[in-house]
């Protein structure tokens, strides 16, 4: 995993004052904002589906999917849609609670191995509403992860890690004190639901979402044909992104889908598509903890009301080169979806296509300091971009953004290209340049262990801690590589 990569499944979270009442943005002027959005390099390919109080859908696209040639996304094609997954995950939860198999109240412990050793905090045991509301305590990744492949992280993890993690947590406060956003906790989540029906999560979710409401291309694994629709995903600056496999926490951010299927899950979620599985969507949308000014958190959603009193529930989703975006009107029954094969952000699109009073950020490209970089050092190699950078940055060169993600995504591009001499150069000199970062020091360090310099690892490590005593990740890899070493 690149270790300053934003992380997954984040969102731009908005506040209640800034939802005052407008009418839907009409197609033509959605048309043109994508366009835009293209054209400034804020993703190469994106989709928007709307749907209206009487069910209509308008689905309307710009640029290209494809890297190879220029095919504009339509509704069928396929994006990753992240934490978007977790909504999906929370109605299997709630539709298993209406069928009398749980309660939410029930302990994870009641379903979990007997060799998991599920913490009590305070008295009070974890339960699956915990896990559903990321209200445990848990932080948003598990530490013990160490990946073969860096740019797939999560391939090779196991639920005996998953397992291994939830038996060494620990917190200071009782669960369902307050949120603390949780992709382990969605991942256990959907681990629980497979053991108590005794299926794998994939048939779970087209046996009782996907097949009800006819939503045919909605899957963790793709088929060959399903493929070749797969929109080709890119990091912030436009560079091709690896699709992400999550076998053991599937639950929390596993699935592929496209426009129409997500336009139908949208409609049943507002109640203008006729399902058995109503009853348990309206269940997955009661609040139970607050976020504070931005909403209420349900299973798996957020709840926010605006000043005119309508309600909204959004979730968003984020891989390596993917973002997606749910936002519904349960008062008005209207709602968007937005699916882009880029990392840059989309929920501001989508606030506006509601909500035109809420304006579209002005996308800027910001990454030309890291595009001159890298062509000097695949042309030169390192030292010559090095002395490039330096230069630029001692004359100001205008319209250079300098921060730790420029050379971090440098010196990843470099390790994929396979160029690691220039790679640790580029690393090292971001520690020089950020001293004070954790992730600069913790990715320098990933990068001297697998390369073989686990005295070197050690110490970038141990300096990745020191910048920052919360990095729980950073710990349990220190920890793993001294004990290697004895």
């Amino acid at each position: 995993m690149k270790t300053l990569q934003r992380s997954i499944l984040t969102g731009l979270l908005f506040t209640t004052t800034c939802l005052a009442a407008s009418a839907q943005l009409p197609v033509d002027s959605i048309a043109a904002i994508l366009n835009k959005e293209v054209q400034l390099k804020r993703t190469p390919g994106i989709i928007v589906g709307t749907i209206d109080a009487t069910g209509k859908r308008e689905i309307i696209s710009a640029g290209s999917y494809s890297d190879k040639k220029e095919i504009q996304p339509d509704g069928n094609t396929i994006f990753e849609i992240g934490s978007i997954t977790k909504v999906f995950t929370s109605l299997l939860l709630a539709d298993m609670v209406q069928k009398k198999q749980v309660n939410l109240d029930d302990p994870i412990s009641k379903y979990l191995p007997a060799s998991v050793n599920v913490p009590v905090i305070k008295g009070k045991p974890i339960t699956l509403q915990h896990l559903a509301t990321h209200s445990v305590g848990w932080p948003r990744m598990p530490d013990n992860y160490d990946p073969q492949n860096l740019d797939n992280p999560f391939s090779d993890y196991t639920v005996e890690q998953l397992y291994d993690y939830v038996s060494r947590s620990n917190f200071d406060y009782a669960p369902g004190t307050w949120f603390s956003y949780s992709n382990a906790g969605y991942g256990l989540l959907g681990n629980i639901l497979t053991l108590i029906a005794g299926k794998p999560l994939e048939t779970l979710v087209k046996e009782r979402i996907c097949t009800p409401l006819g939503m045919t291309n909605t899957t963790y694994v793709l088929t060959p044909e399903q493929k070749t629709k797969l929109a080709g995903g890119h990091t912030e600056y436009g560079a091709p992104a690896p699709s992400w496999d999550l076998p053991a926490i599937a639950g929390t951010g596993g699935l592929r889908s496209n426009m129409n299927d997500m336009l139908t899950f949208a409609a049943a979620n507002l109640g203008l598509v006729k399902t058995d599985l109503y009853p348990a969507m309206q269940l997955a949308h009661v609040p139970h903890i607050s976020k504070g000014k931005d909403g209420q958190v349900t299973l798996g959603w957020t709840l926010v009301k605006a000043d005119n009193g309508d309600e909204f529930l959004w979730k968003d989703g984020t891989t390596a080169g993917y973002r997606a975006m749910m936002l519904l009107n349960r008062t008005k029954k209207t709602g968007v979806v937005i699916l882009s094969n880029s990392l840059n952000e989309i929920n501001d699109i989508a606030y506006h296509v509601l909500y035109p009073a809420i304006p579209v950020k002005t996308y800027r490209y910001t990454w030309a300091m890291h595009d001159l970089i890298l062509e000097t050092a695949k042309r030169k190699g390192a030292d010559a971009a090095i002395e490039e950078y330096k230069t630029m940055k001692a004359t100001r060169s205008p319209g250079l953004v300098y921060d730790v993600s420029q050379l971090n995504y440098v010196a990843n591009d470099l390790r994929q290209a396979k160029k690691m001499k220039d790679a640790i150069k580029i690393f090292e000199l971001n520690t020089q340049e950020y001293p004070n970062s954790s992730p600069a020091w913790e990715s320098l360090g990933d990068i001297y262990k697998r390369n073989g310099k686990k005295k070197e690892a050690i110490e970038a490590y141990e300096k990745a801690v020191a910048a920052d005593a919360k990095n729980d990740h950073a710990k349990w890899i220190l920890e793993k590589l001294k004990a290697e070493t004895k």
